[in-house]
């Protein structure tokens, strides 16, 4: 995520359009792109404001991946340099040692024309960037990985029910993850309340989806899952006001409401959410849209812990598995980010 989006967004002649990721290579058990996956090899980088870096950050936790897989939290308000490590001691990530994460795509390729996007995943022995592909990297935790999940980790992208699972995804992707990026980057009435529409169309046939079951697909917690939720959860707090998705608040649908905070207090979801990030990156960094950079109070978070009810559709969050442990100290999301 970068400016207007992943950081392999931008603007065509006049729509928003997402941009391919441009690094593809693949972590994998058998190394066959030359990235073999080996505990403490690599680094995954994020911002917990993006929501497609967040997918990786989810994942890793409810995978157990910690040992195995460390990571960089960057700066939710980045400059022109790129993503900014200025959370850490020094301004310098601790692992890498560099201050920008632009500095691991130049030891990639040096003058890359492109954004410099998380999530990312960077080979720490030569501090290159290996690829930020978003839309390949959980499925390869879920999957190539494996031989490195904890005990009891679920199974995110089951075979049998994959093609399932990306046809939702697909659907989830086009209309809800980009369509609120299209709605809120758009640049002129027709196509905003084209991708607006198409939205909360979306919205609305999930919600009668998840009227009847519990999680979008099969009767656990799936890729799919994970990849609305970190749509959903900055629903209310950036979507709705800053991309001007707002015929309705995520609170004011019963059933997309209760879903959002089944998920949110599941262990490796909102344990993972920092709602001052995901504010300050929006308002503070989108100066096209907000010029005054003024980061609204609201809205009031206590609601995503009261009860959901969502139980009574029965269910297997985990499925065969268990929840993950606690979230390691170094790693907890500060208290001004949470309900």
């Amino acid at each position: 995520m970068n400016d207007g989006g992943d950081g392999n967004s931008g603007y065509g002649h006049r729509r928003f359009r997402r941009s391919r990721s441009h690094f593809r290579d693949r972590i994998t058990a058998d190394g066959r792109d030359g990235w073999p996956v080996t505990a403490g090899r690599y680094r995954l980088v994020v911002s917990r404001a993006c929501p497609w870096a967040s997918r990786a950050v989810i994942s890793r936790r409810l995978l157990g991946l910690e040992d195995a897989l460390s990571m960089a939290i960057a700066d939710p308000l980045q400059d022109d340099r790129s993503w900014r490590f200025t959370l850490d001691p020094g301004e310098r990530d601790p692992v890498l040692g560099i201050r920008f994460l632009g500095e691991a795509y130049d030891r990639r390729e040096t003058g890359y024309p492109g954004g410099v996007s998380v999530p990312a995943i960077v080979d720490v022995p030569s501090g290159r960037l290996v690829t930020n592909d978003y839309q390949r990297i959980t499925l390869d935790l879920a999957t190539e990985w494996r031989a490195l999940h904890r005990p009891g980790a679920p199974d995110l992208y089951p075979e049998e029910l994959r093609a399932e699972i990306d046809t939702v995804m697909a659907e989830v992707y086009e209309d809800v993850n980009n369509g609120v990026y299209r709605a809120g980057f758009a640049r002129g009435q027709e196509e905003y309340e084209e991708a607006c529409a198409a939205v909360f169309r979306r919205l609305e046939l999930l919600g009668s989806r998840l009227a009847r079951q519990r999680y979008l697909v099969g009767d656990t917690i799936t890729e799919a899952d994970v990849r609305l939720f970190t749509t959903l959860v900055r629903f209310d707090a950036v979507y709705h006001g800053h991309f001007k998705c707002n015929r309705w608040k995520l609170t004011e649908d019963p059933v997309l409401w209760a879903y959002a905070r089944d998920l949110y207090q599941t262990p490796g979801f909102g344990d993972t959410v920092d709602f001052d990030h995901i504010k300050r990156h929006y308002y503070q960094v989108h100066t096209g849209i907000n010029p005054t950079r003024i980061v609204p109070v609201g809205p009031d978070l206590a609601g995503w812990t009261t009860p959901h009810g969502r139980e009574r559709l029965g269910g297997r969050p985990f499925g065969n598995g268990t929840a993950p442990g606690p979230v390691r100290a170094q790693e907890e999301v500060p208290a001004r980010g949470r309900p």
